[in-house]
């Protein structure tokens, strides 16, 4: 019980020193969650504003893996703005699709190439006290903004990975509101994760040619 108050007291003394860069950053994050949860194209702009500001904050707290891959977000977020603009006879190019066997194995094959060698980096050119699990939230994270920008549904599966190992990394270092955030984070990556399979579904009831279009209030239209 002793536990659960001093981490409690914790949270509350983070949340009051949370600095105005940090509220601004977190609000921008949830926001542009909640636009990928839509598969609307506002997710790239108010990502932006996010990434580009905790570029700043996690090179301050220390979490150089976490600033690299910020910086990640900020150059595929300006790619994935462009993808998902891409039209033709006036439709979307890009639709929300299943990762093929193929494309799985080279999603885990990134990861694992991306882990260790943030790792290797963290642990051996850096002060970095948490190495391995900076390296492995980082990691998550790059295969699953990959795999975002190509509108593929298991992009929510490592975001829920990365939020869950992010939240204890940003707590310990003092960050306890941008913790919370990868806690709004993974509840959104879930309910993400459930409407992009639903959409899915949708579509593959519609007629051959015709695609379903999900309206933010469930509602389906042609």
């Amino acid at each position: 019980m002793a536990n659960i108050h001093e981490i409690w007291q914790q949270l509350l003394e983070g949340l009051l020193a949370t600095s105005p860069l940090e509220f601004i950053a977190v609000a921008f994050g949830i926001t542009s969650v909640i636009f990928s949860r839509l598969e609307n194209i506002l997710v790239y702009p108010t990502g932006l504003v996010n990434t580009t500001i905790f570029i700043y904050l996690s090179i301050v707290a220390g979490l150089y893996a976490e600033a690299g891959v910020n910086f990640y977000y900020t150059v595929m977020s300006i790619w994935g703005w462009f993808l998902w603009t891409r039209k033709k006879s006036g439709e979307t190019v890009l639709q929300i699709s299943r990762s093929s066997p193929r494309e799985w194995f080279l999603a885990l094959a990134f990861f694992a190439c991306c882990w260790l060698v943030l790792f290797l980096i963290l642990r051996y050119w850096t002060d970095s006290t948490v190495p391995l699990a900076d390296g492995f939230a980082s990691a998550t994270a790059y295969t699953g903004m990959l795999l975002m920008t190509r509108k593929k549904l298991e992009n929510w599966l490592w975001w829920i990975l990365t939020n869950m190992a992010a939240m204890p990394l940003y707590f310990v270092k003092g960050f306890v509101f941008t913790a919370f955030q990868y806690f709004v984070f993974l509840i959104l990556a879930v309910l993400g994760y459930i409407e992009w399979r639903r959409r899915l579904e949708s579509e593959a009831l519609a007629p051959q040619g015709k695609r379903i279009k999900i309206a933010p209030d469930g509602a389906a239209s042609r």
